[in-house]
């Protein structure tokens, strides 16, 4: 049996230790030592991951770190036993073609790979915060949200990526209008900048402050 919805921190980079980001009853996964994960994912550590998300089900908040590691995000995805439609708030779309012949996973393909692989997904909506807010026809499918922090501005947000220009109130107007009236399932939230990667102290305290805010927000927003 999954357990039950809650937060859980996937470790990959030290970002969030260095924040000090860690929501009461959350549990934290500790891959900081897993090799051929970061942007590109290799068959090896797939199956890593996917054992020690094994007894979570897709029911939860997933803090899933860097972008580098978005492809997390289609593990989550997995677990969905219903009918659902994915919504991401992301400054790039990550459905490129696969790289080395379409055998390796990675950050900028798994919206593509979740199409190919996942029947239950049946639409997928990309937000990317440079065109006007579209509406989602009602289909009565629940929602599962993947969101990465560089679609904000860098008031908002610091990552390892070229940033949006949404602050991170919109950001949040977004959301709610987007999935008023409809179920949420689970979330996922990445878009971190680690020390290692040229992260500074407030490069930290920046993240510190908006993944708090998310996990209150979602939280909340799931309970309505």
């Amino acid at each position: 049996m999954p357990k039950p919805f809650f937060s859980v921190i996937m470790n990959f980079s030290g970002a969030y230790p260095e924040q000090g980001f860690l929501p009461k009853g959350a549990e934290t996964l500790d891959f900081s030592a897993l090799e051929g994960c970061e942007f590109y994912c290799s068959s090896e550590a797939a199956s890593a991951i996917r054992t020690a998300i094994a007894p979570y089900g897709s029911e939860g908040i997933h803090w899933i770190d860097s972008g580098d590691y978005h492809y997390v995000s289609l593990f989550w995805l997995e677990k969905i036993r219903e009918p659902f439609e994915l919504l991401l708030f992301d400054h790039h779309s990550d459905d490129q073609a696969p790289s080395f012949g379409g055998e390796v996973l990675s950050c900028g393909s798994w919206v593509g790979e979740a199409r190919g692989t996942l029947p239950l997904m049946k639409r997928d909506c990309w937000i990317d915060g440079a065109r006007p807010l579209p509406s989602l026809e009602p289909s009565g499918l629940p929602l599962y949200l993947s969101i990465d922090k560089d679609i904000l501005c860098r008031c908002s947000a610091r990552t390892t990526w070229d940033q949006g220009e949404l602050m991170l109130d919109d950001l949040l107007s977004a959301i709610a209008c987007l999935c008023a009236g409809r179920r949420i399932i689970g979330a996922d939230v990445c878009g971190e900048i680690s020390f290692l990667k040229g992260g500074s102290r407030y490069d930290a305290a920046v993240n510190l402050e908006t993944n708090t805010i998310l996990q209150d927000f979602l939280l909340n927003l799931r309970d309505q």
